[in-house]
């Protein structure tokens, strides 16, 4: 599901003819609705039983999904393929909206199926598994496309894409309701005073009150907020300007999706050694770096070679910070809730980031008219390009003499870390989950 629509949504805004600012938008609600989704799935999940609620929610997205292949099907007219953007985005939103309800609750029931001595090697294989599954229907899928596309019926290749995306969507909902599920005999029933209210995991204040977690997640809502502006746009770029093939759309991305991760083992024994502040500094300089390399050449393999160098950054960026927070956070406090409330922060700044993206396309060229001669650019969506990179490296140079190596408590070295690749996006590359591994000579050392 994941590889044959999430990674198709803007190629398929843009067959729809949809504006700049409606790309913004599609960047931006689905991302700041979906992480309000993970705050929600944490109170929803003492009323509801985990589940019920899992397999419901996946129901609701399989439907959304089969909606989107509706959506595709062939139009008269280019006014009524524009007409049907609004329902693409709440459509999205939808999905998003789907998706992290139930990831919160899916983290903590493979987390009780599992048997911690058996995680590793289960989630290792699980994660290789799906990597090759996502990345060989994403290829796929850019192969379908572009048959159809010299077909001359594109619409049709995005209603397949879409068919295909909601046919796996309800298998692995069929599969998710014949899954055990051991809290369901000691699940809380709902009763008067027993439903804690979403206020008891903690005002934003109390959490950002800590200067070391406020100035971590301000670093990474800003950078993440920054990334939104041109993330929409390099689709825009590749299937407009520069009128690559689908194919050619989907083996872009993948080049970045593939080397982020090959390299996580890679970043993870650096970070091992050196500590995640190091890896934070070096990838946070190489960011503002990865959008201006587009505008050196239009040449297919030198941007190949850019979404390499890209992958290389963003596998080192999500591991360092995603482990920066496990120690910085409080000793003995809910990982999930700090996780959620940097989530939201973050979200609210892609949000913001994403809607003035499209606000600069949109008026790019009154822009680049009051600019000189000499500073104009070849292109309107290379304006944002530049407003991003520079604005990264402003908050990198922010964080910088602000970030301070915590002191590190007790935790799982990289290799008992259990990494699942979630899904990967256009804002923040790579998504990972993460599960604790004990090692079963240790759990023995406990018990004796």
């Amino acid at each position: 599901m994941t590889a044959s629509s999430d990674n198709f949504i803007n190629a398929f805004a843009i067959y729809l003819q949809a504006s700049a600012a409606q790309m913004g938008v599609l960047t931006a609600l689905p991302q700041f609705f979906g992480a309000l989704m993970q705050i929600l799935s944490i109170w929803l999940g003492q009323v509801i039983p985990r589940r019920k609620l899992v397999y419901n929610v996946a129901i609701i997205q399989c439907c959304g999904v089969a909606v989107l292949a509706l959506l595709a099907l062939p139009v008269i007219g280019d006014s009524v393929k524009a007409s049907k953007v609004p329902w693409l985005i709440g459509l999205v939103v939808l999905y998003h909206s789907c998706l992290n309800l139930i990831q919160p609750q899916w983290r903590a029931w493979m987390g009780d199926i599992v048997p911690r001595r058996r995680r590793g090697a289960f989630f290792a294989a699980r994660t290789r598994l799906s990597m090759v599954a996502s990345l060989a229907v994403f290829l796929g899928g850019g192969a379908l496309l572009t048959g159809f596309d010299k077909l001359g019926a594109i619409g049709i290749g995005f209603a397949v894409l879409f068919a295909i995306a909601s046919t796996g969507r309800a298998a692995s909902s069929y599969y998710l309701w014949r899954m055990h599920d051991p809290s369901d005999r000691k699940y809380l029933r709902s009763r008067p005073g027993t439903v804690a209210p979403v206020g008891r995991f903690g005002s934003l204040r109390d959490y950002l009150s800590d200067r070391n977690f406020l100035h971590y997640t301000l670093f990474i809502a800003g950078m993440q907020g920054v990334v939104a502006i041109s993330a929409p746009f390099f689709a825009v770029y590749m299937l407009k300007v520069l009128e690559l093939s689908y194919l050619q759309f989907a083996l872009n991305s993948v080049a970045s999706v593939a080397t982020q991760f090959a390299l996580l083992g890679f970043w993870g024994r650096f970070s091992d050694r050196h500590g995640n502040r190091l890896v934070m500094l070096i990838t946070s300089c190489l960011l503002p770096l990865l959008p201006i390399l587009w505008l050196f050449s239009p040449d297919y393999s030198y941007l190949l070679l850019v979404q390499v160098i890209s992958g290389f950054a963003w596998s080192g960026f999500t591991l360092s910070t995603a482990n920066f927070l496990y120690d910085i956070r409080p000793h003995k406090t809910n990982f999930a809730a700090y996780a959620a409330v940097q989530q939201a922060v973050g979200a609210s700044a892609v949000f913001c980031g994403a809607l003035f993206g499209g606000f600069c396309v949109t008026y790019a060229d009154t822009i680049m008219a009051v600019m000189p001669a000499e500073l104009r650019l070849e292109h309107g969506v290379f304006l944002v390009f530049v407003i991003s990179g520079v604005l990264r490296a402003g908050i990198a140079l922010w964080f910088i003499p602000r970030c301070k190596e915590p002191r590190i408590r007790k935790r799982p070295e990289m290799l008992q870390i259990v990494f699942r690749v979630a899904r990967f996006n256009p804002i923040s590359g790579v998504v990972l989950d993460w599960l604790t591994v004990t090692r079963k000579r240790k759990l023995e050392e406990e018990r004796d």
